[in-house]
């Protein structure tokens, strides 16, 4: 009774602002199927760490001293000492991606690219909000909108805000069908989503796709060497899947290995959901930011549709430079939904898979680009 009462009066505001965002994130989870995979264990591990006294997270024990817990064990493991699983996700990841839409028409990799400008434009605003570089970048990298290489980003970078940085990253590749639409609209006409694009893929030979993840790899290398953890496991998952030889493993890869690894990076990140490192002004800030860098992203690739539309003679539906970010395969099919509102007889899909493969491709990049620039900045 003694322990049962000390740990109420151990239970402090916070802690229950902690265990009401653990109970929102399940409900996203659970009624509205939003990530389901990541919000349910981390709004359960959001309350696992808040308990008071917790077995789950490391404690000073009276006679014995520290006793690490689980999920500061599993992060220290998993995510702190070499981004293990993260890292492995993006194996799986790869092997889940048909490239062949953007090899069909390679042109779309300029809408991956042109769709990270809204991760460097929220690092200068987050800047400006008072953040270091380092936290800023991490910030930024939520626009990747690659819940894997947020979380990677912000811990090699020691940014202090892991826990709300996953929170931002996942909760809005959840709500791309919102806050795309929303964003499109602003910098676009109806005649403009009305643009219809004919599809006449190019045959991609086996040999290519082969060949295009181990070329992607190297070229990654040389350009931004930072990046080849995330591009180069990334890159091995796919050349796993268009192998044929190792389908087995290309199956276990997509199914077990990222469900997995998924379920293990959700609760783990909770050990960062702390109370005293959670609930404060910055976690709020941050929740703005990473909206900001999804709408700045949208932006930004519909953006650079138009102008490629200045000088072209078959017009590009811009709608199209929307899909270049990373939330595959939610992106595309906004971006199909919303031409056929426009126009029942528009059907985007294809091209808007093309662009949102080529978001994965740009996304990890621009982690890498990132992890190789700013530690030489700070």
């Amino acid at each position: 009774m003694d322990f049962l009462l000390s740990g109420v009066l151990a239970t402090t505001w916070k802690d229950l602002v902690m265990y009401g965002v653990g109970g929102i994130l399940i409900y996203l989870a659970i009624r509205k199927k939003l990530e389901p995979s990541l919000l349910l264990p981390m709004g359960f591990g959001a309350i696992l760490v808040n308990l008071p006294f917790s077995g789950a997270v490391t404690q000073l024990v009276e006679g014995i001293g520290p006793v690490q817990g689980i999920l500061d064990w599993l992060f220290s493991v998993g995510i702190e000492s070499a981004e293990m699983m993260p890292l492995l996700l993006f194996i799986g990841i790869g092997a889940m991606i048909d490239f062949g839409p953007l090899l069909s028409n390679p042109k779309l990799i300029l809408f991956g690219a042109a769709a990270q400008w809204g991760i460097f434009a929220t690092i200068s605003v987050a800047t400006l909000m008072g953040f270091s570089l380092a936290d800023a970048a991490s910030i930024g990298i939520i626009g990747a909108a690659d819940g894997p290489t947020s979380i990677l980003v912000s811990q090699v970078l020691k940014s202090g805000y892991v826990g709300p940085i996953a929170i931002a990253a996942y909760s809005y590749m959840a709500l791309v069908p919102i806050i795309q639409p929303f964003a499109i609209k602003l910098v676009t006409t109806k005649k403009e989503r009305m643009i219809r694009m004919s599809y006449n893929p190019k045959a991609v030979s086996k040999e290519t796709k082969i060949i295009f993840p181990i070329v992607v790899t190297i070229i990654a290398g040389y350009v931004a060497p930072a990046s080849v953890s995330l591009v180069g496991l990334l890159m091995f998952g796919n050349l796993i899947r268009e192998s044929t030889v190792l389908d087995s493993l290309s199956e276990t890869a997509q199914t077990s290995l990222v469900n997995l690894i998924t379920l293990l990076l959700g609760i783990t990140i909770a050990s960062t959901m702390k109370a005293e490192q959670f609930v404060r002004l910055q976690t709020l800030m941050i929740m703005l930011l990473g909206l900001l860098a999804f709408v700045f992203d949208t932006i930004g690739g519909v953006l650079f549709a138009k102008f490629l539309n200045l000088f072209t003679r078959k017009k590009i539906n811009p709608m199209l430079g929307a899909a270049g970010i990373s939330a595959f395969p939610m992106s595309a099919r906004v971006i199909q939904r919303m031409g056929q509102e426009a126009d029942p007889q528009n059907h985007l899909l294809m091209h808007a898979v093309g662009a949102n493969v080529a978001g994965q491709i740009a996304s990890v990049v621009a982690g890498g680009v990132i992890l190789g620039l700013v530690p030489a900045m700070l």
